[in-house]
């Protein structure tokens, strides 16, 4: 799984977005990069495994585990075109 970071103008300012949601504003381009690197580098950050349950959009409970070092591979682009 690739995670892709974007950094670009948003509400007067810059911000960075993952998947078509965006992160707070900064006023610079550079403290909004430096941001996007740090959550990036966030979500590579491996944890314990964990059981977790959830239901299915069809009502159906479901159980597994959630590895921990199971972390996605992220990217950092500058500016969104």
């Amino acid at each position: 799984m690739m995670l892709i970071y974007r950094v670009g103008m948003h509400d007067g300012g810059w911000a960075y977005q993952l998947d078509g949601t965006w992160s707070e504003t900064f006023s610079t381009h550079e403290d909004a990069l430096y941001a996007a690197r740090d959550a990036a580098a966030r979500q590579r950050v491996g944890g314990n495994d964990a059981v977790i349950t959830y239901e299915t959009a069809i009502g159906k409970w479901h159980t597994e585990v959630a590895h921990g070092d199971d972390r996605p591979e992220t990217v950092v682009y500058g500016s969104i075109h």
